[in-house]
């Protein structure tokens, strides 16, 4: 009987090193190639590959150069084979996306929220929006893994209890309580938490970065070497409540001077009452109120990303809804960070996310997505 138990343990670990390999690599592979990877014999990779195969997690791909011979087919697993749902909730709406195993997104859609509407039980639940979100999509729901939701403020450790949130005018809220009965599993985090993984994650790089999320609420994330730096209380890259202008604008903390108030999108909103689009379109026409606020954001930035750089030492990626517009002022902003760096003149350092459009979203998604891949 132990025997047969350390036999079925083997089987599990081949099983799970073609899966990983598969799915980690960037180049194709083949039979050949995975059975030398691991370090089995052909038959033993045969019959965990048939049963991957057989339960639709991979692939044959295609053909690989021939030299000369039968032509080998390359492998790769079935990117669709599973999904997860990602939930951004803010003050003004829900965004829903739906991404495949390796994070491409596969459906989007936002819906206008009131949060506190929904406390109060005149609004449908979050629940109910799934659902519908769900019942668009031309998924097989047997394949869903779950919904990540992020929120924009601190969570618990245990991800039970919202602590405070404060653009949504929350604190210590259970989770439940919040999100309603949900239809699949669920799994709450911090909004700039989720985001600085899936940046990390689509990276593919074990690297030390801090991300700074620059959306209603402004966060962020510390990645060491790749791995989540969470801090002591679970409160690690709060950036937006750096302090940039001691006695400054209001903050929703209820402090005064921090980074959210001048570099939240909220900002542009209440002074001009336009959209991001319609901003940074009079922003281009030199409209010089416009202009002048978004310099005054921008030399704000600065002085919170140096300050993150003086701290981390390590590359600062900027990514939510507001880098999107940012890109043609780069060198504008690279310049306010260098004055306040002293070792270096050049702040190449500030960098944008790859994944700026609907990066919370994914970021939600991705923790159903790494917990199939890292147990199969």
């Amino acid at each position: 009987m132990a025997h047969a138990g350390r036999t079925r343990t083997d089987r599990s670990v081949v099983r799970s090193r073609i899966y990983h390999i598969l799915y980690e690599s960037e180049r194709l592979s083949t039979r050949q190639t995975l059975a030398e990877n691991i370090g089995v014999s052909m038959p033993t990779l045969y019959q965990n590959l048939n049963e991957l195969m057989e339960e639709g997690l991979v692939r044959e791909s295609g053909e690989e150069r021939s030299t000369g011979g039968r032509k080998a087919r390359s492998l790769d697993i079935v990117p669709d084979a599973r999904f997860s749902v990602g939930i951004a909730v803010s003050e003004q709406s829900l965004r829903f996306v739906a991404a495949d195993l390796r994070l491409q997104e596969l459906a989007y859609r936002t819906v206008p929220f009131d949060v506190l509407a929904c406390l109060d039980g005149t609004a449908p639940k979050i629940a109910a929006h799934l659902e519908d979100f769900l019942n668009r999509l031309p998924l097989d729901r047997s394949r869903l893994l779950g919904a990540g939701v992020t929120v924009p403020g601190l969570v618990s450790e245990d991800h039970q209890l919202l602590f405070f949130a404060p653009t949504l005018k929350l604190r210590d809220i259970p989770v439940r309580e919040l999100l309603g009965d949900m239809p699949c599993p669920v799994y709450v985090d911090n909004d700039g938490s989720a985001s600085g993984h899936a940046e990390c994650f689509v990276r593919r790089s074990s690297w030390n970065m801090a991300y700074l999320s620059l959306e209603n609420g402004v966060g962020g994330a510390v990645l060491v070497g790749g791995s989540p730096y969470a801090g002591d209380h679970n409160r690690s890259g709060e950036f937006g409540h750096i302090c940039v202008e001691p006695g400054g604008l209001q903050c929703s903390c209820g402090k005064r001077g921090c980074l959210e108030p001048y570099c939240s999108p909220l900002r542009i909103q209440k002074r001009f009452g336009v959209s991001l689009d319609e901003f940074f379109q009079g922003v281009a026409e030199h409209r010089p109120d416009y202009e002048d606020l978004l310099y005054d954001m921008l030399r704000h930035l600065g002085v919170a990303v140096s300050s993150i750089r003086m701290t981390l030492d390590c590359d600062i990626v900027l990514g939510g809804f507001l880098s999107e517009y940012l890109a043609p002022y780069l060198p504008v902003l690279r310049r306010y960070v260098s004055a306040g760096d002293p070792f270096v003149d050049s702040a190449d350092y500030v960098q944008f996310s790859k994944l700026r459009r609907h990066i919370t979203p994914l970021g939600a998604a991705l923790h159903f997505i790494r917990e199939f891949v890292e147990n199969i």
